[in-house]
C-alpha cells in the first residue's frame, strides 16, 4: 500500500477532499501523516478526526529552513512515506527536502500555470480581468510554481462575476482534480 503525506498550513478543505474521494473510491493507498507549518490550523482537526498523524511545527523556532526539512524528513520515514502532496502549504520547498524526494512531491495552485504564479493567483487573475481562470497540479521543483505541469482544468469566468464566486468555483474545481490526479499518480508508481 502507497503511503504519502499531506501538507498544509491553513483549513484544509483540499486535505478533506482528498481523504472523501480516498474513502469512497477505496484506494490502495494510506494518508500516512499531515505535515503543517502552522500549529492550530484546522487542517489538524481535520487530520485528528480522519486519525491521521501530525506533525505541526512553528518555522521560526528553528535555525534554518533545512533544520525544519531534515526534521519534517524523519517524520516522513518514520511514517514510509512515498509521495508529497501540497495542499495549501504557503512555503517554498527547500533543498534539503526536494532532494530528499524529488520527482514525488506534487502541489496544486489556483492558476492556469505558467500564468499567475505565486500568493493570490485567484486575485491576481481577476485583476487581470481573464475570461478563463483555472487551476494546474504540477510536480515541486526549486522555483515557484515552476514545476513540469501535470494536469489542469479551467472554468469561464461570467461577465461581471464576482471574486468570491469565481474562488468558490476554483475551489470546487480543486477538490475534483486533485484527488483524480493524485489516485493516478499512486497507481502509476
Amino acid at each position: 500500500m502507497k503511503k504519502f503525506a499531506i501538507f498544509a498550513s491553513g483549513s484544509g478543505t483540499n486535505f478533506q477532499a482528498i481523504m472523501d474521494t480516498l474513502k469512497e473510491e477505496q484506494w490502495q493507498a494510506e494518508a500516512a501523516i499531515v505535515i503543517c507549518d502552522q500549529p492550530g490550523a484546522k487542517v489538524l482537526e481535520r487530520a485528528e478526526k480522519e486519525g491521521i498523524p501530525s506533525f505541526a511545527f512553528t518555522p521560526k523556532a528553528f535555525p534554518s529552513k533545512a533544520a525544519f526539512e531534515q526534521t519534517i524528513i524523519e517524520q516522513l520515514k518514520l511514517h514510509e512515506v512515498e509521495w508529497i502532496f501540497l495542499a495549501g502549504y504557503m512555503r517554498l520547498i527547500g533543498p534539503t527536502l526536494l532532494d530528499a524526494f524529488r520527482g514525488k512531491i506534487v502541489n496544486i495552485h489556483p492558476s492556469l500555470l505558467p500564468a499567475f504564479p505565486g500568493l493570490d493567483a485567484i486575485g491576481q487573475a481577476y485583476q487581470a480581468g481573464v475570461k478563463v481562470a483555472g487551476i494546474t497540479v504540477h510536480y515541486v521543483d526549486e522555483g515557484m510554481d515552476t514545476g513540469p505541469i501535470i494536469d489542469q482544468a479551467a472554468i469561464y469566468i461570467e461577465h461581471g462575476e464576482e471574486l468570491e464566486s469565481i474562488e468558490k468555483r476554483m475551489h470546487e474545481l480543486e477538490h475534483t482534480l486533485y484527488p483524480k490526479v493524485i489516485k493516478s499518480l499512486l497507481e502509476l508508481s
